[in-house]
């Protein structure tokens, strides 16, 4: 059985910083791409960040320069770096994988996490 872990979420000012992961766990032998996902209340899930199993990247326009998405394929694992909060920053981050191929090399669907609270304050 897969699971996506977060964690690092918070309460922060407006203008601080903080770094969110997403653990991966199971028989898992690759992943293809992740990304990280935001949802405000009475709002969509969006897309904030996503990286493919080579490193490419891709980011919302409204975090462009302001996060970096990496990850660390051996520990299957994906961060977030969050800097210059904004108030509007706050939403629930939920984290993505998909194109998971397990250990008996069967490829899996979508896995999300249980999303991790992030909050700025003004």
């Amino acid at each position: 059985q897969v699971q996506l872990v977060e964690s690092g979420g918070g309460l922060v000012q407006a203008g601080g910083s903080l770094r969110l992961s997403c653990a991966a766990s199971g028989s898992i032998w690759s992943i293809d791409a992740m990304g990280w996902y935001r949802q405000a209340p009475g709002k969509q899930r969006e897309l904030v960040a996503a990286i493919s199993s080579g490193g490419s990247t891709n980011y919302a326009d409204s975090v462009k320069g302001r996060c970096t998405i990496s990850r660390d394929n051996a520990k299957n694992t994906m961060y977030l770096q969050m800097n210059s909060l904004k108030p509007e920053d706050t939403a629930v981050y939920y984290c993505n994988a998909n194109g998971i191929v397990t250990m008996g090399r069967i490829k899996l669907g979508d896995y999300w996490g249980q999303g991790t609270q992030v909050t700025v304050s003004s």
